[in-house]
């Protein structure tokens, strides 16, 4: 695997991250806006896609924007942990910072937020 692939699609607000581009791969829609493409059987990352990019991205006055992993809850326990550390790992922890809140001693939710650093968006020609 090389450097990722980056290219953002202005009238849908959509970035694609491809860490393989052309490899095939499966979807796991982490919440909503995020979607993580793996290959299972190497347990690595294809690649990511941020919908709705320039929300996700908007500084709030308390820093970054994070968003719960809604998407895991749905998950097998075996698929959910394979996606955390795939998650917790380069590449894609070079674009997805991971973190929790516990509303509760029993409860973890686990969030994520853009390393908007990280991502160099190609303008257009």
């Amino acid at each position: 695997m090389g450097e990722a692939t980056i290219r953002y699609d202005e009238p849908s607000d959509s970035l694609y991250v491809s860490f393989a581009p052309g490899e095939p791969a499966t979807g796991f829609e982490l919440n909503d806006h995020i979607l993580l493409r793996i290959h299972k059987s190497e347990q690595r990352a294809v690649g990511l896609t941020f919908l709705e990019y320039s929300t996700l991205t908007e500084k709030t006055v308390l820093g970054p924007r994070s968003f719960p992993l809604t998407g895991l809850a749905r998950l097998p326990s075996e698929s959910r942990e394979l996606i955390l550390s795939i998650l917790q790992r380069p590449p894609v922890s070079d674009f997805l910072t991971l973190s929790a809140y516990t509303p509760s001693r029993g409860e973890t939710i686990p969030t994520a937020s853009i390393r908007v650093s990280s991502l160099v968006i190609p303008s257009s020609p």
